[in-house]
């Protein structure tokens, strides 16, 4: 690691250590994340989350380089006194909790609400009063639906990418109706985002006075003065399908056997057990995916330039990665079957509808295609890594790391 004198920012002034309060940081992102600060910068880091799995090699044992940058405290977000505290020893807030599985949005709506939301509002409540930096992660999955999935199917408009390309200051954020449950997440990331942002939508508020929520609203009221008042600064970062090693979970070996991941983790799930991919409603939706270590380099640069990250909303994706989901599914077959020298099964792939693999109240988008501008004009970032390339790295991790497990979970003999 270089010392902090030899490193400057964007502007080329030094960058100076700091403390930063990471919420979630037990993760996916928040170990790459911790990986990356210890490895390459001085700053201290306050890891907070209910486990530390991903992140134990960072935390022992004592004679590790970065010892004593690194503090890890158990705590939940929910009911913790010990969470004001914490931010205000801190310089910078990072929060990535969140309830973020598709299989969740549906089945579990008024958790994903919980988290997404109402847990978030004491963080930025905490860093608005205490004048603490917050960067707060979103999801690209506000945007909802593209303009392009409302034209005709046979409208030469649907072949221009301007109709459904995503733009921070621009898109709009178009939903599908109430009952479907799978836009609770995005509702709810939608909410924080404009509350952070200063744009709070009162009428809905008022819906919501009772004697269950009239303490929720009259926090939002004061927490939106404070903020007014202090200027907090902030940055919202908008993620797009963020792949690599440690992300999700393998069902019955490091999370519930009956539990659904998200898409790479459901495929490697697939790929580990020798069963075929199941593609949802045929797998036609399009989506982009970025390298988690491209992604981390953009977040190091918004965390070490605040001038030019602070009051913006960033995409952080690779749009030259986009495919569609069978597409996605035929090249990790192939990339599985090079990195474990296993053959390729017979049946490859099925099809599933969303109403058998999400259940009832189900939805999607069409594409998720990210606008670069603002991400590369303020900070000059641009992902490198190739899907092929960020698949090969992602599956020899998940096949080094669960093949073996998978084997013992496939011959343990069913209990009574």
């Amino acid at each position: 690691m270089s010392s902090s004198s030899e490193r400057v920012d964007l502007d080329g002034n030094p960058i100076k250590p700091i403390t930063i309060c990471m919420i979630g940081a037990g993760g996916f992102i928040g170990s790459h994340l911790c990986e990356k600060i210890m490895n390459e910068t001085p700053h201290k880091v306050l890891a907070l989350d209910v486990y530390n799995d991903k992140i134990k090699h960072l935390l022992e044992p004592d004679n590790l380089p970065w010892h004593g940058r690194i503090h890890f405290h158990r705590l939940n977000i929910k009911h913790d006194s010990r969470l004001e505290g914490l931010i205000k020893m801190s310089d910078l807030t990072i929060n990535l909790a969140a309830i973020c599985t598709p299989a969740d949005y549906n089945t579990r709506p008024l958790d994903t609400i919980y988290s997404n939301f109402i847990d978030a509002l004491p963080v930025v409540k905490y860093c608005s009063e205490n004048n603490k930096r917050l960067i707060h992660f979103s999801t690209c999955e506000v945007y909802g639906k593209t303009i392009g999935s409302f034209l005709p199917k046979d409208s030469p408009l649907r072949q221009d990418p301007a109709y459904y390309l995503l733009k921070e200051d621009d898109s709009p954020c178009i939903f599908g109706s109430i009952e479907k449950q799978r836009w609770s997440y995005a509702c709810a990331k939608q909410l924080i985002e404009r509350l952070i942002y200063g744009l709070l939508i009162f009428m809905y508020l008022f819906f919501c006075i009772s004697c269950f929520c009239f303490p929720i609203f009259t926090n939002i009221l004061s927490l939106t003065a404070e903020g007014a008042e202090n200027g907090m600064d902030f940055t919202i970062v908008r993620p797009f399908n963020w792949i690599g090693p440690r992300m999700d979970f393998i069902p019955g070996v490091d999370g519930p056997s009956e539990g659904v991941p998200r898409v790479l983790a459901c495929f490697s799930n697939n790929l580990l057990r020798g069963e075929p991919l199941k593609l949802v409603d045929g797998g036609e939706s399009q989506r982009t995916f970025v390298y988690i270590k491209d992604a981390i380099e953009a977040v190091l640069l918004m965390i070490e330039n605040p001038g030019r990250a602070n009051g913006h909303i960033f995409n952080v994706g690779n749009p030259n990665n986009e495919v569609t989901v069978r597409q996605l599914a035929e090249m990790m077959i192939q990339v599985y079957s090079k990195v474990s020298g296993e053959q390729t099964p017979e049946t490859p792939t099925i099809d599933v509808s969303s109403k058998e693999f999400y259940g009832e109240g189900y939805d999607d988008s069409d594409k998720r295609i990210p606008d670069m501008t603002i991400i590369n004009k303020q900070l000059g970032w641009n992902p490198k890594t190739s899907l092929w390339d960020l698949l090969e790295s992602t599956l020899t991790y998940q096949h080094r790391t669960y093949a073996e497990a998978i084997k013992k979970v496939i011959a343990k003999p069913i209990a009574s």
